[in-house]
């Protein structure tokens, strides 16, 4: 009977080592989201590092438009320097957003995070495009307008949901896909074929994404109090249940053992909450109240997700389904794994 980490092992000892793309020691195009795309559940074959690198860049087209947008209120093929968005003859999908999306900032510490990952995640735009040459895919249709709207129905907190209304909706917006990155590159570790050029800068941008959902997480917890029952704080667990709900159950790597959150749910995945611990574990110690501001298992160790579940939450589709349309990417991705 298989459980997560038996699953992991058994990832890694089936992939082959066979490198599928050369890009050398500047290979920062590690923002490789692993897994497998739908056919590849069916027949144990190695993804290629392109397909695996253009996930990627779909994925990165997604969050530099959206942090862009709240910074600058333009798209960025729209920014004084432009960051293209068709390459290699390829046609650029659409970016569907309501009218004047710069978010009206108040607070300098949010304001200050949003334009610091809004130029990070450009810059992975940029790096992976150029990682993958003529080879790299065109931004496909996304949409930051109806897919808020669906997954705040889809979470159970209203019909409808603005990212751009205010600094709080920001960094709700921001949790939504942060801490989805983590565990996307979490999952692509053993998949990657290149170890010593490739997986080295994969884990220095998980690391990236790991502060970037730290702070989000930090900033939340600090606008409710530290109180679990905080009005930020309910919505994330709300999402973060959503999330796990989409993702599982993976139907590549069926897990028997049931998922358990630090703070004891039931899930992969948990909100901006309190929970009571013991320092050495035991019953007699003191309890203390600790936070959540890591997503991690009850080991705190942090999630692994593959390309399917990755596809599931994105899409806002059940893991199980047979195609990964709607959500933010209302046409699907560009690219292999789609």
């Amino acid at each position: 009977m298989a459980t997560l980490e038996t699953q992991q092992l058994d990832e890694i000892i089936v992939k082959t080592r066979r490198k599928m793309l050369t890009m050398g020691g500047a290979a920062l195009a590690a923002l490789a989201f692993g897994g497998t795309t739908k056919a590849e559940a069916q027949a144990p074959t190695t993804t290629p590092d392109q397909d695996i690198l253009n996930f990627a860049l779909n994925l990165e087209y997604l969050e530099a438009q959206f942090y862009n947008l709240a910074v600058s209120g333009v798209t960025i093929d729209q920014l004084p320097t432009p960051i293209p968005v068709a390459v290699n003859g390829g046609t650029a999908g659409t970016v569907t957003v309501k009218p004047s999306p710069k978010v009206p900032f108040v607070s300098s510490i949010v304001a200050a995070y949003a334009a610091e990952t809004a130029t990070e995640e450009g810059k992975h735009v940029l790096f992976l495009q150029k990682a993958l040459g003529s080879v790299a895919v065109s931004m496909p249709d996304i949409n930051l307008l109806d897919s808020f709207n669906a997954l705040a129905n889809l979470a159970g907190i209203g019909t409808s949901f603005d990212p751009f209304a205010s600094d709080q909706n920001f960094l709700i917006g921001a949790y939504i896909f942060e801490d989805v990155g983590v565990s996307a590159y979490h999952g692509a570790a053993p998949l990657i074929s290149d170890k010593t050029g490739i997986l080295p800068a994969a884990v220095g941008i998980h690391a990236v994404e790991a502060y970037h959902a730290g702070l989000i997480r930090t900033v939340i917890s600090a606008y409710d109090g530290g109180v679990s029952t905080g009005p930020l704080s309910t919505i994330t667990q709300a999402i973060s249940a959503a999330r796990s709900t989409l993702a599982n159950p993976d139907p590549k790597n069926p897990i028997t053992t049931p998922f358990t959150t630090f703070a004891g749910l039931t899930a992969d995945d948990q909100g901006v909450q309190t929970t009571p611990v013991s320092l050495n574990g035991s019953s007699t110690s003191p309890t203390f109240t600790a936070s959540t501001i890591g997503d991690t298992d009850l080991n705190a160790l942090g999630w692994s997700r593959n390309t399917t579940q990755i596809l599931a939450i994105v899409t806002g589709n059940p893991a199980t389904a047979t195609a990964f349309t709607g959500g933010f990417f209302p046409s699907g991705l560009n690219g292999t794994i789609s």
